[in-house]
């Protein structure tokens, strides 16, 4: 890769780190998880940049994130639950959106990687459903129940 390649790299990952840490974090609801996606996400973007780098990287970028999310969870299939949100997520955020996250966190790994492709990532339901490798109808399942149980948790903190 040629020096000024590796600039423009350089200055694309210190500007979408905190954005892919913090969409890797609602994914996994774990930290270390987040932190292993994100830099993971990053040296597959490194490979292709030469390629990626004139099109569209931050979209390169989200798509390489949700498939390695999706990767890890088939492989694991079970649920870490955590106690606090990732620090770096929420250093400056109002306590709403704390609340969200942590709403996020007590959803089952289907459902909140769906909502999060959905209404975070604003993926469509084919997008989401390719993602996830599952059925539109599958991702309609999982956002519906999802976004059921995030206004049963915020109605019950008198967030809604």
């Amino acid at each position: 890769m040629r020096r000024e390649q590796e600039d423009s790299f350089v200055e694309f990952a210190t500007s979408v780190k905190p954005w892919l840490l913090t969409t890797a974090w609602m994914l996994s609801a774990d930290r270390h998880a987040a932190e292993d996606l994100v830099q993971e996400t990053l040296v597959r973007v490194y490979l292709k940049w030469s390629r990626v780098g004139r099109e569209q990287p931050v979209a390169y970028a989200r798509r390489v994130l949700a498939n390695l999310h999706t990767d890890r969870w088939r492989r694991t299939r079970r649920e870490v639950l955590v106690e606090e949100p990732h620090e770096g997520a929420t250093g400056s955020v109002d306590a709403e959106v704390v609340d969200v996250i942590r709403a996020l966190q007590s959803l089952g790994p289907r459902e909140r990687e769906s909502v999060v492709l959905r209404h975070y990532l604003d993926l469509s339901e084919k997008q989401t459903a390719e993602t996830m490798g599952v059925s539109v109808g599958a991702v309609k399942g999982y956002t519906s129940r999802g976004l059921a149980a995030l206004r049963a948790t915020l109605k019950e903190d008198d967030h809604v």
